[in-house]
C-alpha cells in the first residue's frame, strides 16, 4: 500500500471512529437531565453514579470537543451540547466573587472544591476559546481573556519565571497545590506548564494581543529549555521554584504529546527561528519515545517509567497522543519509521483501546490489550478530549500529507 494510501486508510478511520463512537457515546450516555450539565462518573459499563462531583476539567474538555467538532461539521446536535457544557460552566462552576472557575462542584452543581488550580484555569481558557471560534460569541472569548489575566495576574510567578500549581479560591497561597493524589505537592509541573501553552496558542489565534504574545514566548521557552532535560529530550515532571528537578519519572504520553504542541505554539507565534528549533525539539522528543516508550511488538506507548522501572500499561490518552506525535514527526521528517508507529498504534486503538460493547475506550488496558474493567469510562479526568483532539488532528493531517 503506497504512503497516500496508508494515510487515506487513517484519515477515514479517525473521522468513523470520533463521529460513529466517541461522538454519539457522549451525546447519548452523559447528559444529566435531571440535574444539569454532564454525569461526572460513569462505570465502564455505563453505570451512572447519579450523586457524583463534577469536575471543571472534564467539563471544560466537553466543552472543547463539542466545539471542535462545531468548527468541522456544523450540525445542530454538536452546537446544543457544546452550549450545554457552556451554560453549565458559567452558571456552576465560574466564581462571580474572585472570577475563575473552581476545581469540582457536587451533583447538584454547589461548589465543593473551590480551589483555582491553574491547570483548570488553563483549560477554562482552552475550551472558551475555541467556542468563541465556533459561535462567535463575544461573551465566551471575553471569559477567556479573564481566565488569561487571572492566571498570569495570580498564578504566574515573575521573581522564578514559572506558574504555580494552585491558589485559594480567593487566589491567596495553599499548602497543598497537587494537581491529583498521584501527584508531587510542588511549585510546578510540566503537565500545568503544557497546557498553559496549548491554551494560550488557542487564545492568541483569536486574540491577538501583544501580551499574550509574549507569554506564549515565554511558556514555550519554559516547555523547550527549562522543562524539557535537553541532555535526553524528556520532560522533567516536577520542580521547585528554582526549576530544581524534584522527580526522575518519565511519562511518555507526555513526551510523545510535547513534541507536536510545542510545533502547534510556534505555528501560531509564527517566528521562524522558533519554528526551525521546535522542528529538532519535536524530532528528538519522539525520536526518545521511539526508542524507549513505544511498543515495538503491538504498537502505542507504554504509559511511564517511575523510579527506573517501566510501568507496561497503556493508558487511553498516550495512544491517542503517540498516533498525533508520530504522525507529526513523520510530516517533519519524511520517515517511514514514524508513519509506521503512528498507522501500528492507531491499529492496537481499534483493536484493543476501543471498547466494541458499550463504546468509546477504555481507561486502560495491559501491554497485550486486555482491559481494566473496573476503572471508569466517564470520570473527571476521563474524557472526550484526547481521543477527539487526536481524531481531528489525525484527519486534518492526513488531509495535508496527501495534498
Amino acid at each position: 500500500m503506497s504512503t497516500v494510501e496508508r494515510l487515506t486508510a487513517l484519515g477515514a478511520a479517525a473521522e468513523r471512529e470520533l463521529r460513529q463512537d466517541i461522538l454519539p457515546f457522549w451525546a447519548e450516555r452523559t447528559i444529566d437531565r435531571e440535574k444539569g450539565g454532564f454525569y461526572g462518573l460513569i462505570a465502564n459499563d455505563l453505570k451512572v453514579d447519579t450523586e457524583a462531583p463534577k469536575g471543571s476539567v472534564l467539563n471544560t474538555r466537553i466543552l472543547w470537543t463539542f466545539s471542535a467538532a462545531l468548527r468541522s461539521w456544523p450540525e445542530p446536535l454538536y452546537r446544543e451540547l457544546a452550549d450545554r457544557a457552556y451554560a453549565y460552566l458559567l452558571e456552576h462552576f465560574w466564581d462571580d466573587r474572585h472570577s475563575g472557575l473552581v476545581w469540582t462542584v457536587d451533583s447538584q452543581g454547589a461548589f465543593l472544591d473551590d480551589r483555582k488550580q491553574t491547570y483548570g484555569q488553563a483549560f477554562g481558557v482552552y475550551a472558551f476559546a475555541e467556542y468563541f471560534r465556533a459561535t462567535r460569541s463575544k461573551e465566551s472569548l471575553e471569559h477567556a481573556i479573564r481566565l488569561f489575566e487571572n492566571i498570569e495576574a495570580h498564578a504566574f510567578e515573575p521573581a522564578h519565571g514559572g506558574y504555580i500549581e494552585a491558589l485559594a479560591r480567593d487566589w491567596s497561597p495553599l499548602e497543598d497545590m497537587r494537581l491529583s493524589p498521584i501527584d508531587l505537592n510542588v511549585p510546578y509541573s510540566q503537565n500545568t506548564h503544557l497546557h498553559l501553552l496549548e491554551a494560550y496558542a488557542a487564545l492568541l489565534r483569536v486574540w491577538p494581543e501583544p501580551a499574550l504574545r509574549s507569554r506564549l514566548q515565554a511558556l514555550w521557552e519554559i516547555l523547550a529549555f527549562r522543562i524539557r532535560d535537553e541532555k535526553t529530550n524528556k520532560l522533567i515532571l516536577f520542580q521547585d521554584r528554582d526549576w530544581k528537578p524534584l522527580s526522575d519519572a518519565i511519562s511518555h504520553g507526555h513526551d510523545i504529546e510535547a513534541s507536536w504542541l510545542l510545533g502547534e505554539a510556534a505555528d501560531v507565534l509564527g517566528d521562524e527561528a522558533i519554528s526551525e528549533r521546535t522542528k529538532e525539539i519535536g524530532l528528538a522528543m519522539a525520536d526518545d519515545v521511539l526508542v524507549e516508550g513505544y511498543d515495538q511488538a503491538h504498537g502505542g506507548v507504554w504509559d511511564a517509567i517511575d523510579h527506573h522501572s517501566p510501568v507496561l500499561g497503556k493508558e487511553w490518552w498516550p495512544q491517542a497522543e503517540a498516533v498525533v506525535g508520530f504522525l507529526n514527526a513523520f510530516e517533519l521528517s519524511g520517515r517511514d519509521d514514524f508513519l509506521e508507529a503512528a498507522l501500528k498504534s492507531w491499529r492496537f486503538i481499534e483493536e484493543f483501546v476501543v471498547d466494541h460493547t458499550y463504546g468509546e475506550w477504555y481507561y486502560r488496558v495491559s501491554p497485550e490489550g486486555r482491559p481494566e474493567l473496573d476503572l471508569a469510562k466517564v470520570s473527571p479526568w476521563k474524557c472526550p478530549y484526547h481521543n477527539a483532539r487526536a481524531a481531528l488532528e489525525i484527519i486534518e493531517r492526513s488531509n495535508r500529507l496527501r495534498s
